[in-house]
């Protein structure tokens, strides 16, 4: 397993991600609800490490 370059670039609800290859995708969080444009999941952050995902795939 090798090192892996990630970046993230916060404007207000608007998050860039990049990675080695630049660009990778971008996300909208508002609150504890997020939306990321490449995998088009829904997360919502819960109390403590836990947090709950609905895949693009399940939502079908």
């Amino acid at each position: 397993m090798g090192i892996v370059y990630r970046s993230r670039k916060k404007i207000g609800p608007l998050v860039l991600n990049f990675t080695e290859n630049g660009y990778s995708s971008w996300s909208l969080k508002i609150g504890r609800w997020s939306w990321n444009s490449k995998t088009r999941a829904h997360r919502v952050d819960l109390p403590g490490p836990l947090s709950w995902k609905q895949d693009k795939s399940r939502s079908r």
